[in-house]
């Protein structure tokens, strides 16, 4: 549709007026984006140094996880299949490793108690009386805490991933390679929303301590952190895997060893996209009511 001319072709000056008042308050917004992005990393840099050894650390439960399934597999006489449900020795080794790789994307430690607490003590209000969105916030302090921990923890990843060569299959086409890559994106933005999702819900309860708590056990158990999802039987793995855990780690893990020809990866991933826009409605729903309930108690 074209726009509204004079006589002399020319372009209002009020339509110019407007798109010009438009143009600088995207710029605006991008550059308040960019200062709590770039402010959350210089803070985050500070940490280097506890990031690169606590990263080292969580690799160590994975021996105990190397040791147990050797005795899994060495208890199996010779004549029993050399696999379990599908996956051999190797396969259950490497698929911990790239479970470890997911859930370094798509948790998030202290988001859902710091919002609660936020809410809390009242700091909360300062998201309620200036132009800075809380949702926005969040996601830009978070993105800025991943990307100071994926490029500090990328050495001690690569090392552990080095020794452990052996137990991955063949080296994966570029189709699987960018859905692996997507797939983790997707797992830090599920991630994100279903845990700010919960913080919010401090709107309507004092206490979200025992919802975390039970949060943390169904991902655990859900999310293929305890074992592959494609092992839970029946009626039960089948309404597991429509839920939206199974991308927060098994999805990527199951990529990675190639377990879902492309146009599976295709699927999975457009309903990936589709639980990120489920839950992004939820948290801004969830903000929009959460804070007017706040604001009516006079808070």
């Amino acid at each position: 549709m074209s726009l509204p001319t004079t006589n002399s072709g020319a372009i209002p000056a009020s339509v110019e007026a407007h798109e010009r008042s438009w143009s600088a308050e995207w710029r605006a917004q991008w550059r308040l984006r960019w200062f709590i992005l770039r402010t959350s990393i210089e803070e985050r840099l500070a940490y280097r140094g506890d990031f690169a050894f606590a990263t080292l650390i969580r690799f160590l439960p994975i021996i105990t996880q190397i040791f147990l399934w050797s005795a899994i597999f060495d208890a199996k006489s010779a004549s029993d299949s050399r696999k379990i449900n599908t996956y051999t020795y190797a396969d259950m080794v490497a698929y911990f490793l790239l479970v470890m790789l997911g859930r370094a994307f798509s948790s998030m430690p202290g988001l859902t108690t710091g919002i609660a607490r936020d809410v809390r003590d009242g700091t909360i209000k300062k998201f309620l009386t200036q132009p800075v969105d809380l949702v926005e916030f969040l996601f830009w302090h978070r993105a800025a805490h991943k990307l100071v921990y994926y490029a500090v923890a990328a050495g001690p990843f690569a090392l552990v991933f080095w020794l452990c060569r052996a137990y991955f299959p063949g080296w994966p086409d570029a189709a699987t390679w960018a859905t692996l890559v997507a797939s983790l994106v997707l797992a830090f933005l599920l991630g994100f929303l279903m845990e700010t999702l919960l913080g919010l819900c401090s709107f309507w309860f004092l206490e979200v301590s025992s919802l975390v708590f039970v949060y943390m056990l169904l991902n655990y158990i859900l999310s293929g952190h305890m074992i592959p999802l494609d092992w839970l039987p029946g009626t039960f793995g089948q309404i597991v895997q429509w839920l939206p855990f199974k991308y927060l780690a098994y999805f990527p893990a199951a990529v990675a060893l190639q377990r879902y020809s492309h146009e599976e990866m295709a699927l999975e991933l457009l309903a990936a996209c589709g639980w990120c826009l489920f839950l992004w409605a939820l948290v801004r729903l969830a903000f929009y009511f959460g804070a007017r309930r706040y604001s009516a108690y006079g808070a």
